[in-house]
């Protein structure tokens, strides 16, 4: 009587890419040796991918492991909450609340620009002194173990989005750190402070970095940003923020 253990290896790999991630990992991999050799061939997970959409041919070269190459586009998400203000404050610390203070306001707002993605429609506005907010994410609790970000290091890529309004002068502030478990700074991006003059354009403008090759450790990730008028002008005429993001894994369009 033939079974599943009498069916090719192509088959099998057939069979078992129809399967959840997590289904072959906790449980199809520990029924018997040949399952397990199955489950951790490359060419199951390189059919995920196919099956998924996740697959080009020209990452053959690039890509070293298909297995956590899958599962970090799965795992794929923005890591920062509430990033366009859809829920007031909530999952924002405020770090520095001058002047008028943080305020939400609908796009594009006076004197203002909508931005490239109709789906957001608000953003937060700094005032006349130094108004700045953070949130620290914990990779762990994100669903990123520590031997996946030691051993693979995966690119962590940061945006932002900020503009001024036509009629007022702003500075804008950036500062983005991986972090070890006792906090201390692995690495930082922290760029020149971005001074728009009076009477810009007032277009929203992005701002994009990628973490690559970072030291072993990270278990945080520290992002900050804001800025204020630099007319000192009662109100709220400082630098606009909003779609702020962080996703780690690679960053192919599909």
């Amino acid at each position: 009587m033939t079974t599943i253990a009498d069916l090719p290896e192509d088959v099998l790999v057939e069979l078992l890419s129809l399967l959840p991630a997590r289904d072959l990992i906790h449980t199809c991999r520990l029924v018997c040796t040949q399952w397990r050799y199955v489950v951790d061939l490359t060419t199951l997970w390189k059919r995920k991918c196919q099956r998924d959409g996740f697959y080009r041919q020209s990452l053959d070269r690039s890509v070293s492991d298909w297995r956590v190459f899958y599962m970090l586009f799965h795992m794929k998400k923005n890591l920062i909450k509430n990033p366009c203000a859809e829920e007031n404050f909530q999952h924002w610390t405020i770090d520095e609340n001058e002047g008028d203070k943080w305020k939400i306001e609908n796009l594009p707002g006076a004197h203002g620009n909508a931005l490239p993605d109709a789906t957001v429609h608000k953003y937060f506005v700094t005032s006349y002194g130094p108004c700045f907010k953070s949130q620290l994410i914990t990779l762990n609790k994100e669903g990123y173990w520590n031997q996946l970000m030691d051993k693979n290091r995966p690119e962590i890529t940061v945006k932002d989005w900020y503009s001024a309004r036509f009629d007022c002068g702003c500075r804008y502030e950036l500062t983005v750190r991986l972090l070890s478990k006792d906090y201390i700074v692995l690495e930082e991006f922290h760029p020149e402070p971005v001074v728009i003059e009076q009477w810009s354009d007032a277009r929203w403008r992005e701002i994009s970095h990628t973490f690559q090759n970072y030291p072993e450790g990270v278990r945080y990730i520290w992002f900050q940003h804001g800025g204020q008028d630099t007319q000192y002008w009662a109100g709220w005429y400082g630098i606009r923020v909003t779609n702020s993001s962080i996703t780690i894994g690679p960053q192919m369009s599909l």
